[in-house]
């Protein structure tokens, strides 16, 4: 299976926020989507980071409360960890893994198409072994 198709069942929506949304908002962001991260995204929609969950809350414990009055560009992860619509969920989550990340823009050359998450990823991954399940059932009982 690829991210296209995980997009496919997900939708390509896109929560963002932009550099100077002060975390207090990027929190309520968080939790109105239900999501564990955010884009972080100029005027323009170029892609300049993201905030994730972890992000806010070693800052809580290095800043305090201070760290709701920061902004999401003094919080974001510059570092952007991407893949596209043809990688495979096997490849994201290898990415994942060694990338220590729980989340993955998508981008179609230059153009931001989606987000995915692990979630989003073990999901396909569980899918995808149901299925082979189902059809090898089926082979072995001659109904295939």
């Amino acid at each position: 299976m690829t991210v296209a198709a995980i997009l496919r069942q997900k939708g390509h929506e896109i929560a963002s926020v932009s550099p100077a949304t002060k975390v207090s908002q990027l929190t309520h962001t968080l939790a109105e989507w239900r999501i564990g991260a955010v884009l972080v995204r100029d005027s323009a929609g170029q892609l300049l980071g993201i905030v994730s969950e972890r992000d806010i809350v070693r800052s809580l414990a290095r800043d305090g409360a201070a760290c709701l009055d920061m902004t999401a560009a003094q919080l974001m992860s510059h570092v952007l960890h991407t893949v596209t619509p043809a990688t495979t969920t096997g490849a994201a989550m290898g990415l994942m893994t060694n990338s220590r990340v729980r989340h993955l823009p998508v981008l179609d050359g230059e153009t931001l198409v989606g987000m995915i998450s692990i979630g989003d990823v073990v999901k396909a991954q569980l899918d995808t072994q149901a299925q082979e399940v189902d059809s090898l059932k089926a082979y072995v009982s001659g109904s295939a």
